[in-house]
């Protein structure tokens, strides 16, 4: 039996589980059990906590279907658990270092106590400041409930406290399923405890979302918290608590009440009046004898509830809400001063049947938006689509593509009234979003490198990354989010905090990697000039943050001439960069000009690349990738990386042109070595690229279809990419 059973509810946390995991993990203090509890073994979470099993044997994962909420994860915990004490701790907080020695020293130090509480710290989201909320008076050692009177279950969260099993099991304690679990949970602890300690040492650090806390979101879960403090107070009734003890308790419930009453963006407006009403209904039912309300303007606020007088209540609130409405006006101010126009055609209905679609801040036509607005002319062609694009790029669209220049009249007009606003980068800061509109951020690659507020870190990268809050800002219009992998699912969680919701469906440009003919791949390469018989190697080096132009890092000529007349080389500089034809006729053929990425993987029989996200989408087809890392050590310091590419790479790996040639010279850049890191890398990073994940964007996003009637992922073992051109594949 362990002396701790710590449960860790999972759900949408991916990108920092790891982090709390970790945080329990390298405890000083070793007798624990940890239990994950994730919403199905296969999820984002569920692989990470599944990994982790794996290599740590005290690592106990269980799942529990999100629709029960972190209350009832914490409950399938606790029906699991073994150990003497039970501690909860949320996927994004982490314990701090010494933790459960300091909890166990104090446990051991008062006696069996039911509930030990400590203390903790609130971190915001970008890690920055903190607040650390006090247990109030409580003495020192172990104390009978109403020794304390400001510390009840109902003020500190379950994360911040341990609680004996046996107790729990003994009163057969559970979380409630409701938003406010911690509420009720918090209320029946307080009623049923005999000892509680406090330990004045901050345990958990808990992270502050920049989404805010569920609590606090707008809709009609927000009665739900009522239900808690009438659950507490009935059962408070029923076991007629003393009016010493039940004054505070009252007090504290009846304060969260006043919170959200207080907030009348928090409810709906037609169940404004009707939770004022219910909840003054509790507070005189319920109120303990000779109760005081505290002083100040709190103990007017509990005078008005008390006598149901929900216009004075309004009418005291009426001041703060104004100033609420004036902020939230200022931004539209502004956008009626910049852009009459547009904000003249924001007062016009959505076009429910027009699409926006806009890649590379209007680079041309490519990349995921591309490839949803084909499909959905397949799939949806009653709906219009234009899309976005600067002036120099116009010539390079295809004739049947209906397009507007950024900054025109008609850009703007089609940005206010589109019903859906597809981009694969971010539309203008001045863009607004609309009640009922649709945002889908397509992202244009895996990460590698960090991204977002990630980067903040990063001295270099963030001088180049503008602000921060405008980059958030644009990222509270997604409602949805795309996904090529769990990878990607937990890092753009991190780096792109918001409340949007994910869709695992790969990513719709990788589509062409399954779809495409042996006679696809031969007709690009006459387009691009490949000459017949030649091997091509596509050379895709990435953009360096800390370089101005494009530097090839490697003499092409000179590679060459070394590696044999087999072969030609494909130059794709980093989009960035803009450099010319399409069109070659020596051995080296520069295809940065070329329109279409996946074309030119297409023709490729092998990729060279450094450190660039090609290398996830060229691994769909299944051909040999090699590693040109001359510079690593300093890329990975200066720009920052989510994972160690050198440990797990999609094939050979070169430092120096000595290496890279040798590779090639020997063939061993597609030996059966290098089909095993292959394998391994495609089994990572091509999770839900099949072939159909323009289709499952185009029912899911454009057309509204429930989830259920999506085109589930092919296995990846089903899969059949696109045919080389002139390489056996090993």
């Amino acid at each position: 039996m362990p002396r701790f059973s710590i449960i860790v509810p999972a759900f949408g946390v991916a990108g920092r589980l790891s982090q709390a995991l970790d945080s329990v993990l390298s405890q000083s203090y070793g007798d624990f059990e940890l239990i994950p509890v994730c919403d199905a073994p296969d999820s984002s979470a569920g692989s990470v906590a599944a990994a982790y099993a794996e290599r740590h044997p005290r690592v106990v994962p269980l799942t529990s279907p999100p629709s029960g909420g972190v209350g009832v994860a914490r409950t399938t915990g606790m029906a699991a658990a073994a150990g003497t004490y039970l501690l909860f701790l949320d996927g994004d907080d982490v314990l701090t270092p010494g933790a459960l020695a300091a909890i166990d020293a104090r446990l051991t130090g008062t006696g069996d106590v039911d509930v030990l509480f400590f203390d903790h710290e609130r971190v915001h989201w970008w890690d920055a400041e903190t607040s650390t909320p006090p247990l109030g008076p409580a003495p020192d050692g172990a104390f009978a409930p109403g020794r304390a009177p400001a510390l009840t279950g109902v003020s500190v969260p379950a994360w911040s406290a341990a609680y004996r099993r046996a107790f729990v099991v003994g009163h057969r304690l559970t979380f409630p399923a409701s938003h406010f679990t911690d509420i009720g949970w918090g209320g029946l602890v307080t009623l049923t405890a005999e000892r509680m300690a406090v330990l004045r040492s901050v345990c958990v650090r808990h992270l502050v979302r920049r989404q805010g806390s569920r609590l606090h979101s707008p809709g009609a879960h927000q009665l739900d918290l009522l239900d808690q403090v009438e659950l507490v107070l009935t059962r408070a009734a029923d076991i007629a608590l003393p009016a010493d003890r039940l004054s505070p308790l009252f007090e504290q419930l009846f304060s969260a009440v006043l919170r959200t009453a207080a907030h009348p963006e928090r409810l709906p407006a037609h169940l404004r009046r009707a939770f004022f009403r219910r909840a003054s209904r509790l507070y005189r039912r319920h109120r303990p004898a000779g109760f005081r309300p505290p002083a100040g303007s709190v103990g007017v606020q509990h005078r008005l509830l008390a006598s149901g007088a929900y216009d004075a209540f309004r009418a005291l609130r009426a001041f703060n809400q104004g100033v609420a409405q004036a902020a939230r006006r200022t931004p539209r101010s502004r956008g009626l001063r910049t852009r009459a126009r547009y904000a003249l055609q924001l007062r016009r209905p959505l076009d429910g049947d027009l699409a926006v679609y806009c890649a590379y801040w209007g680079r041309g036509y490519a990349c995921n938006p591309a490839a949803i607005h084909a499909k959905a002319r397949e799939l949806a062609p009653h709906i219009r689509s234009v899309f976005l694009v600067e002036p120099e790029a116009v010539a390079g669209l295809p004739d049947d593509v209906e397009y507007a220049v950024i900054g025109s009249r008609a850009a703007w007009e089609a940005l206010a009234r589109a019903k859906y606003l597809i981009n694969n980068a971010n539309f203008a800061d001045g863009v607004v979003k609309r009640p009922g509109s649709v945002h889908l951020q397509t992202q244009h690659g895996t990460p590698l490198k960090k991204m977002g507020v990630d980067q903040s870190t990063y001295p270099v990268v963030a001088a180049a990354s503008g602000s921060f809050t405008k980059l958030l800002t644009r990222v509270d219009r997604w409602d949805y989010n795309l996904s090529s992998n769990q990878h990607s699912t937990r890092m753009w969680e991190r780096a792109f905090p918001g409340s949007y919701e994910t869709l695992e469906y790969g990513y719709p440009r990788n589509d062409v990697y399954y779809t495409a003919t042996a006679d696809d791949v031969a007709r690009v390469r006459r387009e691009l000039g490949i000459p017949e018989g030649r091997t091509a190697l596509l050379y895709a080096p990435t953009h360096r943050d800390h370089d101005t132009g494009f530097d090839a890092r490697l003499d092409l000529e000179a590679f060459c001439e070394a590696i044999g007349d087999a072969y030609v080389v494909l130059l794709r500089a980093h989009y960035f960069y803009d450099r010319g034809s399409a069109r070659g006729d020596g051995r080296i053929i520069d295809v940065t000009g070329h329109r279409s990425s996946e074309d030119v993987c297409l023709a490729a029989d092998a990729l060279i690349t450094d450190y660039s996200s090609i290398m996830f989408d060229y691994a769909n087809l299944d051909r040999p990738i090699v590693v040109y890392a001359d510079d690593w050590d300093v890329y990975r310091e200066v720009r920052g990386v989510y994972f160690d590419l050198m440990e797990a790479p999609p094939g050979r790996v070169a430092r120096t042109p000595e290496e890279l040639t040798a590779v090639f010279r020997d063939g061993a850049y597609a030996d059966s070595s290098a089909a095993a890191l292959r394998a391994a890398f495609r089994q990572r990073f091509c999770q839900f690229d099949d072939g159909r994940a323009a289709e499952r964007v185009v029912r899911r996003v454009l057309l509204g279809q429930p989830p259920e009637s999506i085109p589930p992922v092919i296995p990846l073992a089903e899969r059949v990419p696109a045919p080389a051109h002139s390489l056996v594949r090993s």
